[in-house]
């Protein structure tokens, strides 16, 4: 971790651990589904679990059920699809933030820029188009995407840029709404928040910190205003094994 002002954890209780999942956590794949959640990342959340009294959650753009099968048999609390999903930590569920689907005329439309390296993963409530394994097409990719989302389209929708994604969601919900939502629910009720996040959606997070009373973490890039930044996820995954050792006489 990278810092210019120190930062130490006294009571792990008196927090509450908020993750984005690709690039924060766990390293960019060439496609979503071949990204790898290593034994100990999971080991090290389980023991943050239990130390913090339930109060990790992982914030994604991804939506509760695809984050789930990587985590499987663990249920974490998890902010989905940019805020449109909450699922707290009894597992009781996820519920709806955004109850509406993306309109259909919409989701065919841009499911005709699959192919030729192009992904299109529907989430209902939203549509990421993926690119990574043809990066050189990104401008194409945008500027089609720009073309179909000019229409009116109603509810109102927006364009979320990522790291060769381009996300298709309704306004209105963010990550950041998704955040201040979870954190009025126990056992985050009244914590500070520590959020680590890697890409431009999560930006909407770290605005809000301030409000919050939280701390915020960049990954791969430094942003102004935060407490700190991490070169990769790999520091990232060692950062939450040094804050709950597996050896509790170990200081983190």
């Amino acid at each position: 971790m990278h810092s210019d002002r120190p930062f130490h954890i006294s009571d792990l209780r008196e927090c509450a651990l908020l993750l984005d999942f690709d690039g924060t956590i766990v390293d960019i794949a060439p496609t979503p589904d071949s990204v790898e959640v290593p034994p100990s990342l999971r080991r090290a959340l389980a023991r943050l679990i239990e130390r913090t009294g339930g109060a990790v959650a992982l914030v994604s753009g991804r939506s509760v059920a695809d984050l789930d099968r990587f985590f499987a048999p663990m249920r974490l609390p998890i902010v989905g699809v940019h805020g449109a999903e909450l699922r707290l930590l009894d597992g009781a569920g996820m519920e709806k933030r955004d109850p509406a689907t993306l309109e259909p005329r919409l989701r065919r439309a841009l499911g005709t820029l699959e192919g030729a390296g192009v992904g299109v993963e529907d989430k209902g409530s939203s549509v990421a188009l993926h690119y990574r394994l043809v990066p050189e097409r990104a401008g194409l990719i945008r500027a089609a995407v720009n073309e179909i989302c000019a229409q009116t389209w109603d509810p109102p929708i927006e364009i979320l840029p990522g790291k060769a994604v381009i996300e298709i969601k309704h306004a209105g919900f963010s990550k950041a709404t998704g955040v201040r939502e979870l954190m009025t629910h126990a056992p985050f009720r009244g914590r500070r928040p520590i959020f680590i996040g890697d890409d431009i959606t999560d930006e909407t997070v770290f605005a809000i910190l301030p409000e919050l009373g939280g701390i915020g973490f960049s990954v791969g890039r430094e942003i102004a205003g935060l407490n700190g930044h991490f070169d990769a996820p790999a520091d990232v995954r060692a950062w939450l094994e040094r804050l709950a050792p597996a050896d509790e006489s170990v200081a983190p």
